[in-house]
């Protein structure tokens, strides 16, 4: 990447680019992210993509960030709206699914979430920024028990994670059309018994 990227007209146009694939990236996958949808995508000439990002796989782990980083910040101003001490399972359910599975409910949403995970796997250059995320997700999960007036330590909400992507997962191999509710379910019943009084 050259100076001229570190102007202020080139920061704009690296950011729109990196947005553009962001989009891309939500709504097909990696394998969406192709220099020219980018491009087209933030409306720059298709040369930016190569001027602005030294590969492919640049572009796409900068993307991964900037969708991941804009869900946590989304996590984290609706924990700001929630009143602490709350104590209402089906709140905390709705905050856990919204960060573990993202704010989309449609089927198509989730599954993309999902094979965006596992795709990780074949991409080692993201694995350093995926563990970052997702120490920082776990953290926001544990505020959001906190604020909500639940304690949890880490081998418990390992175990609810689990629990909410071993029932997804299983959901969209028996092609569930509503996967977010059966883990909705799943994990308002496993909070229920851990949590609340019999």
């Amino acid at each position: 990447m050259t100076s001229a990227a570190s102007t202020p007209k080139g920061e704009r146009r690296r950011a729109a680019l990196v947005a553009a694939a962001a989009e891309l990236l939500a709504e097909g996958g990696f394998d969406a992210i192709r220099h020219r949808a980018v491009a087209e995508r933030a409306g720059l000439p298709l040369a930016s993509t190569t001027y602005y990002f030294d590969s492919l796989d640049e572009l796409v782990r900068a993307a991964t960030e900037h969708h991941g980083r804009a869900e946590l910040e989304a996590g984290r101003a609706k924990l700001a709206t929630l009143p602490a001490g709350n104590r209402r399972v089906d709140v905390l359910v709705e905050l856990v699914l919204d960060l573990l599975l993202g704010s989309d409910p449609h089927y198509e949403a989730i599954v993309l979430r999902y094979e965006r995970l596992v795709g990780t796997g074949r991409r080692p250059y993201l694995r350093p920024l995926m563990r970052r995320l997702a120490a920082e997700l776990r953290e926001l999960l544990k505020e959001s028990f906190a604020r909500s007036g639940f304690e949890i330590d880490d081998e418990r909400l390992e175990r609810l994670i689990a629990l909410v992507d071993g029932t997804v997962v299983n959901a969209l191999v028996e092609v569930d059309p509503d996967p977010r509710a059966v883990a909705a379910r799943v994990l308002g019943e496993a909070l229920r018994e851990e949590f609340e009084p019999t």
